[in-house]
């Protein structure tokens, strides 16, 4: 009779539950999920589920398979030596392999007030504190979103959606991964929702007050409810643990996903950076990222070397309230192409892309579960200048360690100073 492999998944975001299914392909893993809430997060809804449009929740019976158990519960340090998992509440989980897919959250806003007086939304806890403070504010309160990206410009636009008066502050440039033609498209259909727009210089947010946010050029704009949707950053659970991370939080990994520090721990989704060159946050790399975590393992356990990683990208697709969308197209290496669909007359189109991607997500969740292994990524998707990036920084790798080498042989012996 075989031994049970016991393999602990760290979060139940997109990629922790695709690892987690993709591993009962084995009879002889015991798979367990840790997550906090027993419920699974959208987290691309969560502009939803302020305005009240979608709960942004799934029970985690439909989208887990049988085969996986959770565990709801807080992880407060990887003990790798040890192997296992400390909880929160001081229980224990022992493991043989760990699949690290804690996701990523709000980087810590470091401008004065905004901790105090701004919403950040990156998590289900935080968009259910912003709902009381829109509902008291009223629906003629001034909000104030500070953010470019698809968060800033999802949330600006469902509550503009909903009524209420939307500023928006962008920085520099609004959607900065978008291409100058899909950025015109969200410009036009921001405007149509009511939004104002305040961006280019002198645009950045240098304080927060409970009623206005102040910009840089001195400009001071009254607002109520201010949203916070500006940066991200891996969880700190690996950095927690003594793991080796990048300055976001990152767990390095080599192309395998596997941790630089342990063979026995893998990465998946934003919790990871490949090589040192993390792919961009977000769901469509989390599932693939989960699925290639769950695949490393079950090639260690078959006695195979895992192969390495392969993502790719189509570009970025944001709702623009509930009756419009865009979608910007992109090449396989995640550079924005001129196409796009949506804009004024694509607007439905882009709208039912939008949540057709949405659905698509869940679905393929549910999918694995029944069949694990269901869902395959060819290699042809990922990005064609990945290795040359990664040859690239091997050898800048290996030229700072010549330098540092060189340095320590010939710097000069240092005499220590007689003491008086």
């Amino acid at each position: 009779m075989s031994e049970t492999t016991q393999v602990v998944v760290v979060g139940g975001g997109y990629a922790g539950v695709t690892a987690a299914n993709r591993l009962t392909k084995r009879d002889d893993v015991a798979v367990t999920l840790v997550n906090p809430r027993p419920q699974f997060v959208e987290r691309i809804r969560l502009h939803q589920r302020v305005a009240g449009t979608h709960s942004a929740v799934v029970d985690y019976a439909s989208v887990l398979a049988d085969g996986v158990r959770l565990e709801v519960a807080t992880a407060e340090r990887i003990d790798a030596a040890g192997r296992r998992l400390v909880l929160a509440d001081g229980g224990t989980l022992g493991y043989d392999y760990l699949v690290y897919a804690a996701g990523s959250t709000g980087a810590t806003p470091t401008v004065p007030g905004a901790a105090e007086h701004a919403f950040p939304l990156t998590s289900l806890e935080e968009a259910d504190r912003l709902v009381p403070a829109l509902a008291a504010a009223g629906p003629a309160a001034r909000v104030t979103v500070v953010g470019a990206g698809p968060s800033g410009i999802e949330t600006a636009s469902e509550l503009a959606e909903q009524g209420h008066a939307v500023t928006m502050v962008c920085g520099d440039l609004l959607g900065p991964y978008l291409h100058p033609n899909g950025r015109r498209a969200v410009t036009a259909a921001l405007a149509r929702l009511g939004v104002a727009i305040v961006a280019g210089p002198g645009a950045t947010v240098t304080a927060v007050t409970a009623d206005a946010v102040q910009l840089a050029d001195g400009r001071d704009l009254p607002s109520d409810v201010t949203v916070w949707t500006a940066g991200f950053r891996a969880a700190g659970l690996a950095a927690r643990s003594g793991l080796s991370t990048d300055d976001a939080g990152r767990l390095r990994t080599d192309e395998t996903l596997t941790s630089v520090d342990d063979d026995r721990i893998v990465a998946a989704g934003d919790a990871g950076t490949p090589s040192g060159l993390a792919y961009r946050m977000s769901c469509q790399a989390a599932g693939q990222l989960g699925a290639a975590a769950g695949d490393t393992v079950l090639a260690r356990l078959a006695g195979r070397e895992p192969r390495p990683a392969t993502v790719g990208f189509v570009g970025q697709c944001l709702s623009l309230g509930r009756g419009d969308g865009l979608f910007q197209f992109a090449g396989r290496g995640d550079v924005p192409v001129r196409a796009f669909l949506g804009g004024r007359r694509g607007s439905r189109a882009g709208a039912w892309l939008k949540e057709l991607i949405c659905r698509s997500t869940v679905l393929q969740l549910t999918w694995e579960a029944r069949r694990p292994g269901l869902i395959r990524y060819p290699a042809f998707i990922g990005d064609p200048r990945r290795p040359a990036a990664l040859r690239d920084r091997q050898q800048e790798t290996v030229h700072d360690t010549v330098q540092d080498t060189m340095q320590e042989t010939t710097a000069p012996d240092v005499v220590p100073a007689a003491s008086a």
